[in-house]
């Protein structure tokens, strides 16, 4: 089902995520993409900053009359571009490197539309990569490639708790301005409801396509959620409050990385249970491809991190039987095959016999 990714190929993957991680930790002005210019006008001079939207469409922005003070922002801030050009050259020779040593890669239209994102603060407020391309990272995070039949998909899943609006109301990001700058054809999906907003965007004349989740918060189920901080609806589904709750930074792999926040991987195993036996029937192989993915998941973690996922249990059944019988049926059906898997995480999880789940050996 899976493969392990050489040795050197982790480490170097530890250095480039830590390398990110630091970056975007010591953000300043150097980091801002464009360079600062001067206008002349009757005689006074003026600077603006001039800069390029994730499109390429070039923009100004006035800054002030030039003065000593903001000859000393424009000085610091070509400083500050000297330092972070080496930590950026260091972070493309990691991603080489990386390509070579077979880690996992992101395709270049969903690395161009996660960078753009990123770049525009949907991770910092909060935002959460989730489904298939959260998969894919896993892979690198967990030192394994995956069976590719399992990381096809040109969708890209986003979510996060609209409820965090309450506490960053200052920090908000357009993302619909941010996917129309790409100027790759982005489209808002009309919802099923007309007059609800759309919690999709579709490139014209291909699959790719953005989507916007959010957990289903009692009264909020059954319409679209606006969220404020990132300017765009997104569509309520049951269960997702369990895998937003934990979350850890994670890069993706194209050209020079791009950091973003992903699920705990062992809650995203038992996510992906619950959400297959929640499938309808004409959604099967949606269902298979959920179970396959989660208990590849679960496989690796057994071997390297067992207690993540005795956490993770736990912080599924304090939320009652309505979350954990479900799990327990669909672990149920995997023991004919996967009977030595199903049993070691049995072993690893004893609260899963008292939750109904019993080993067959």
């Amino acid at each position: 089902m899976m493969k392990r990714i050489p040795l050197e190929t982790q480490t170097l993957y530890a250095e480039f995520l830590e390398q990110l991680v630091a970056l975007h930790a010591r953000r300043t002005i150097g980091l801002a993409p464009g360079c600062f210019t001067t206008k002349t006008v009757k005689g006074e001079t003026y600077y603006y900053f001039q800069y390029s939207d994730p499109g390429g469409v070039s923009r100004q922005a006035y800054v002030g009359k030039r003065s000593p003070a903001l000859a000393k922002v424009v000085a610091s801030y070509e400083q500050d571009r000297t330092i972070q050009a080496a930590d950026l050259e260091r972070l493309g020779r990691l991603c080489a490197q990386l390509r070579v040593g077979h880690a996992l890669t992101t395709d270049p239209a969903s690395s161009r539309i996660l960078r753009a994102l990123a770049e525009s603060g949907v991770f910092h407020l909060g935002g959460v990569l989730v489904g298939t391309h959260a998969f894919t990272v896993y892979g690198n995070l967990l030192g394994v490639r995956w069976e590719s039949a399992y990381l096809k998909t040109q969708d890209i899943d986003i979510a996060g708790d609209a409820r965090l609006d309450i506490a960053v109301p200052d920090l908000q990001v357009n993302v619909p301005a941010v996917l129309e700058n790409l100027q790759m054809g982005f489209l808002p999906v009309p919802a099923l409801n007309r007059k609800e907003p759309s919690t999709s965007f579709k490139i014209r004349g291909q699959s790719v396509r953005v989507d916007f989740l959010t957990p289903a918060h009692g009264a909020r189920r059954g319409g679209t959620v606006f969220m404020n901080r990132l300017g765009v609806a997104a569509q309520p589904l049951k269960f997702l409050d369990y895998l937003l709750e934990v979350h850890i930074p994670a890069g993706i792999i194209n050209g020079g990385g791009v950091l973003v926040n992903v699920p705990d991987p062992a809650r995203y195993a038992f996510h992906k249970v619950l959400v297959s036996r929640s499938r309808r029937i004409g959604s099967q192989m949606k269902a298979e491809k959920d179970l396959n993915q989660a208990l590849q998941l679960m496989d690796v973690l057994l071997d390297d991190r067992p207690g993540d996922l005795s956490l993770a249990w736990d912080g599924l059944r304090h939320r009652g039987q309505g979350w954990t019988k479900p799990v327990c049926a669909a672990l149920a059906t995997q023991w004919k095959r996967h009977p030595a898997l199903i049993n070691r995480l049995v072993d690893a999880v004893p609260t899963l016999k008292e939750d109904g789940l019993t080993s067959h050996r």
